[in-house]
C-alpha cells in the first residue's frame, strides 16, 4: 500500500459507484479509504477528509483519463 496515492476525494458513497465499475473493467488496483465509515455514518465524511480514491502510481494516467471522462459526462458524479 506504500505505492498507492490519493488521486481523488469524494464526499458520499453514491458518488463512487460508477467509478468502481469503470476501474474494475480496466483491471486497475485501487481502494477507497474511509468508504466503510462514511457509508455507516455519512456525517463523518468531512471529519475524515472524505472518501479517498487510492491507486497505484503506475495507474495514475489511466485513472486520470477515466476521471476526466466521468467529469465530462452528464453523470456529474465526480
Amino acid at each position: 500500500m506504500q505505492d498507492f496515492e490519493t488521486i481523488a476525494v469524494f464526499n458520499y458513497t453514491h458518488e463512487i459507484v460508477i467509478l468502481k465499475h469503470r476501474l474494475d473493467q480496466e483491471g486497475i488496483h485501487y481502494y477507497f479509504e474511509n468508504e466503510a465509515t462514511v457509508s455507516i455514518v455519512p456525517f463523518y465524511s468531512n471529519a475524515l477528509g472524505g472518501i479517498k480514491l487510492k491507486i497505484h502510481r503506475n495507474d495514475f494516467e489511466t485513472v486520470k483519463i477515466i476521471l476526466d471522462e466521468l467529469n465530462g459526462s452528464n453523470l456529474n458524479i465526480v
